[in-house]
């Protein structure tokens, strides 16, 4: 998930303190991790998905994971003890991050945004680190999905049976949830679609020019600003100070995000033409940047895709909007039945 601006931020800070006011008489809680290319969160949930404590650090993806992962754990033992001593247990470990990986193994292979934690046996480490506490993880698209499902669009559409979750951050992947259930694949690699390439030519991601990617996600931002306005930006630009440009007004700023917009579009029209989804749902870069990415899309959409199949299916920002990173940590463990019963035997549900 892509980090937000300084102003964002504080929101979603003062949001999730007001769920530890609200909350605290609920015992049984789970520690999240929200691992992306630029942040790791982590955060104490309950089973209804409310936040109670939150931190946050760069994740530096560059730097090898055994330099990582101290800090890291320290910030969960952080949470731990905080909820311990407002008289909650934590009852799992809960893990969201980038593909690929063996999502039962929970064993990272080779994330290309996280280019220090290649072959990763983080579930391994996580549950040698903190013994006693199951560990769950999940795919970053797939528990964007499951979070949107069952306590976003979910909540406002009952009869939700086919979405599609796309996570729009520092990279892009796809969770797809189709006759209520998400689907893995047969190697967990389901949902890959930032491999898809979109243009013979292009920008590089996922080391082949004109991925889906490469034209549409955090980096692929800075890549088509530093093709596009040479002069203006480079490939080491950050991501937040383009995006703040665009919030801002910038017309430069806003080209790019119109192209942006225009080849998640196209992307957009090939899920809708394969899967016929009801509802497609945008995280992190749609929410911030509304109808200067949305509105590009949908206009391609009604162009390319299946007129049939575009109409049944609406295109929207995630209804969590900024907490969608922090509910998508929690559902590895949230989606896995006999945590969730715990959880809510000990909470009283």
């Amino acid at each position: 998930m892509l980090t937000y601006p300084a102003d964002r931020a504080k929101a979603v800070a003062a949001q999730t303190t007001g769920g530890s006011r609200r909350s605290k008489s609920r015992s049984a809680t789970v520690v999240g991790l929200d691992i992306g290319g630029s942040k790791i969160a982590t955060v104490e949930g309950t089973a209804a998905a409310e936040i109670l404590q939150r931190q946050e650090i760069a994740t530096e993806p560059h730097r090898p994971f055994d330099q990582t992962f101290p800090e890291l754990a320290g910030l969960v033992d952080e949470l731990i003890t905080e909820s311990r001593n407002a008289g909650r247990e934590t009852k799992a470990l809960s893990v969201s991050v980038g593909r690929p990986l063996r999502i039962k193994e929970g064993v990272l292979l080779n994330p290309p945004h996280l280019p220090g934690w290649h072959n990763v046996r983080l579930k391994e480490r996580l549950t040698e680190r903190f013994s006693g506490l199951p560990v769950c993880i999940e795919h970053d698209g797939n528990a964007g999905a499951l979070a949107e499902f069952h306590f976003g669009i979910g909540r406002q559409r009952p009869g939700l049976q086919h979405m599609v979750f796309l996570s729009f951050g520092t990279g892009l992947g796809a969770g797809l949830i189709v006759n209520g259930q998400i689907v893995h694949g047969a190697t967990d690699t389901a949902g890959e679609v930032g491999h898809w390439r979109l243009s013979s030519d292009g920008p590089v991601g996922y080391g082949k020019k004109g991925s889906w990617e490469a034209f549409a996600s955090g980096a692929g931002l800075v890549l088509l600003a530093s093709q596009r306005f040479p002069n203006r930006w480079s490939a080491r630009t950050a991501v937040r100070d383009l995006v703040e440009l665009m919030l801002a007004g910038d017309k430069d700023a806003l080209a790019v995000a119109t192209e942006a917009g225009t080849w998640m579009g196209r992307g957009l029209a090939l899920l809708i033409d394969a899967l016929n989804p009801q509802v497609i749902v945008l995280g992190s870069l749609a929410v911030l940047l509304g109808e200067r990415v949305l509105a590009p899309m949908r206009r391609v959409v009604a162009r390319e895709a299946l007129p049939q199949a575009a109409a049944a299916c609406e295109i929207l920002p995630s209804v969590l909007g900024l907490q969608i990173g922090d509910v998508a940590a929690l559902m590895a463990a949230l989606s896995d039945p006999s945590i969730k019963k715990s959880l809510e035997s000990d909470s009283g549900n």
